[in-house]
């Protein structure tokens, strides 16, 4: 993803993770594949907001669409990372996010994750309610290129 390198501040829903020793691989960095747990972190405050309630309708479900995830620099333990999340593109029944990953104040990953609601009965895709339309809209905000 090109552009400037985001800023914790310009992300509306922050998270943080500490990192485990379990997080490590062979070559003392955080292991690659961690990188989409700290992600998920970052989405799961969206969808489970506890003061707005539940993003998704009842009997319907957030699913990964597609993740495209760049890593920019190594994951260090011990610590903690910070996860920015904020929305780009709002469909009829998805939303488009752009996440960042940072460990001491420096963008170590970003991704753009679309995701799908699905309804649980027929695992198809299902509108977005006219209240998570607007609860998405208000979080949306202006983000450097992606490509």
């Amino acid at each position: 993803m090109k552009g400037e390198m985001p800023k914790l501040e310009d992300f509306p829903v922050r998270t943080s993770d500490k990192l485990r020793y379990a997080d490590t691989d062979r070559q003392g960095h955080v292991n690659n594949a961690v990188f989409a747990t700290f992600l998920e972190t970052g989405r799961v405050e969206l969808f489970f907001n506890p003061e707005t309630g539940p993003l998704a309708k009842e009997s319907a479900a957030f699913v990964i669409a597609s993740l495209k995830l760049d890593f920019l620099s190594e994951i260090n333990w011990p610590g903690t990372v910070d996860i920015g999340t904020r929305v780009l593109k709002v469909g009829r029944s998805s939303m488009t996010l752009d996440q960042a990953i940072f460990q001491n104040d420096a963008c170590v990953a970003r991704a753009q994750t679309v995701i799908v609601q699905m309804d649980e009965a027929t695992r198809r895709s299902t509108p977005l309610s006219k209240d998570v339309l607007q609860r998405l809209g208000a979080l949306i905000m202006e983000a450097s290129p992606a490509e």
